[in-house]
């Protein structure tokens, strides 16, 4: 094997297929990247933690000699990162030996066999979705910070992608709060997946790399799903079991009803939370009187108060919060007034837009004596 590739189209790619590669495995193979050069002048750099892999082709590459090795992925990347930006040979020696160099470095390192190194694979196509790239990665941004990152909470680690007739619906959920995201699409077969939340905020950050703006192909299969996209394969390992029925948490009844600016809303909480140690739950209490919110918390420090003007439909209501709940909600979105449903101090409250149901979110009360 040997080539030459430009250090900044070598870097820009390595930065992609990285996000495939874990430090915490026992299996010393996957902590490398594939380098496969093709006599057509194609560099294929691979990576896999066999729940994600990420394949990405750079085009245009000088091939001497064609081959594949595999270089250790923390190594050959800060090595790459920190050459000069000009073009860099790579060659391939009998022991396995990788020489990079340029016109004033020169490294040897040790390379390993891609004998054992996972096959990334096909599936058989059963559905294929095409998203705008924008579009799938705000839906992202929007839901996926509400799923568990416990381990141990099985399915609700993972975002429920639901394919209904006119709409592609986004939720996770975490035992205190619940984002549903739903986006206007037709879907040919209705069909649920559920993906790892980690693994979509990696490729939301890939996607966010990426400066073309042509669709993702999302294609769906029994237990793996491929997105492609600008020379770049993403192959992900779906999350097994059934996601839990949320269509029967979202409440169905509504006491209180109140529309507020979402900024002024954030920035009381944001203040307020400076004091919200009570019970070691960042306790904010909300008390809807009439057209006023007031925003109170305290801790063994002291205690703030805030009140905002709202518009409210219904009776009074007192309810208390985790105040990181709310505002996680309120960082995800980018509407000007929301809707707050409230029943009593004891059952949810719904977050929802003005107008329409592009998001709901539902967040969990703490108890408040």
């Amino acid at each position: 094997m040997k080539f030459k590739c430009s250090q900044q189209s070598l870097s820009k790619a390595l930065n992609i297929v990285s996000k495939a590669v874990t430090a915490r495995t026992t299996i010393p193979i996957l902590k490398g990247i594939l380098l496969n050069v093709t006599k057509d002048g194609k560099l294929v750099l691979s990576a896999s933690d066999l729940d994600l892999s990420i394949e990405k082709t750079i085009k245009d590459v000088e091939v001497e000699e064609e081959g594949s090795v595999v270089v250790l992925a923390k190594l050959f990347t800060d090595i790459i990162r920190k050459l000069p930006s000009e073009d860099i040979l790579i060659e391939l020696s009998e022991n396995k030996n990788v020489l990079i160099k340029t016109a004033t470095s020169e490294f040897n390192i040790l390379g390993l066999s891609p004998d054992e190194f996972p096959k990334i694979g096909e599936i058989e196509e059963e559905e294929k979705l095409v998203f705008g790239k924008d579009i799938f990665k705000e839906m992202i941004r929007k839901s996926a910070f509400s799923a568990s990152i416990d381990d141990s909470k099985g399915i609700i680690v993972g975002v429920l992608i639901e394919l209904e007739e006119n709409c592609t619906n986004m939720v996770a959920l975490d035992g205190f709060r619940m984002a549903v995201i739903r986006e206007e699409m037709k879907n040919e077969e209705m069909k649920k997946i559920v993906i790892s939340a980690k693994i979509l905020n990696e490729i939301s950050k890939i996607l966010s790399d990426i400066e073309s703006e042509e669709d993702i192909n999302l294609l769906l299969g029994k237990n793996k799903a491929i997105l492609n996209l600008e020379n770049i394969k993403i192959v992900i390992r779906l999350l097994e079991g059934e996601f839990i029925k949320y269509k029967d948490i979202l409440p169905t009844e509504q006491k209180c009803k109140v529309i507020v600016n979402k900024a002024l809303l954030y920035e009381s909480m944001e203040r307020a939370s400076l004091l919200s140690r009570e019970g070691k739950n960042n306790l904010i209490r909300f008390k809807v009187d009439g057209n006023l919110l007031t925003i109170t918390s305290r801790s063994e420090e002291g205690n703030v108060k805030e009140e905002i003007l709202v518009i409210q439909d219904g009776s009074d209501v007192e309810i208390g919060f985790n105040s990181k709940y709310v505002m996680d909600v309120l960082k995800a979105i980018d509407d000007e007034d929301i809707v707050l449903e409230m029943v009593s101090s004891v059952k949810p409250c719904v977050i929802k837009p003005t107008e329409g149901n592009s998001f709901e979110y539902l967040v969990l009360p703490v108890r408040i004596s």
